[in-house]
């Protein structure tokens, strides 16, 4: 299974570029671990190289960085986004992005 996010800035009408995204998994024993980590490139999206299993996940997005390097301000220092992985498919996860809201959904 492998997990991809696309970030889209609705005030700008855009991808996000360079929003700092992490990847992490939700240990049974308890507590999340990081899997991988990266930043969204030109067009918005990043895909997570590594393989993962089924459980509970999480992508935490660095969103008030992102703003602040435009210049914005913004309610949501960052947003998370909790989710259960439960087939070996791929786990498309889009944000759509403002500075004081956000909307996603499991994408394909």
């Amino acid at each position: 299974m492998t997990v991809s996010t696309h970030v889209l800035d609705a005030t700008a009408g855009r991808p996000a570029e360079g929003v700092a995204v992490s990847l992490s998994y939700l240990d049974p024993a308890g507590g999340w671990v990081l899997v991988a980590s990266g930043e969204t490139g030109a067009d918005g999206r990043h895909r997570f190289a590594a393989a993962t299993e089924r459980g509970q996940y999480r992508l935490t997005f660095g969103t008030g960085r992102y703003f602040a390097g435009r210049g914005a301000e913004t309610f949501y220092p960052e947003v998370t986004i909790t989710f259960s992985v439960t087939s070996d498919a791929h786990y498309h996860v889009p944000l759509l992005l403002s500075p004081f809201g956000y909307s996603t959904y499991r994408g394909s």
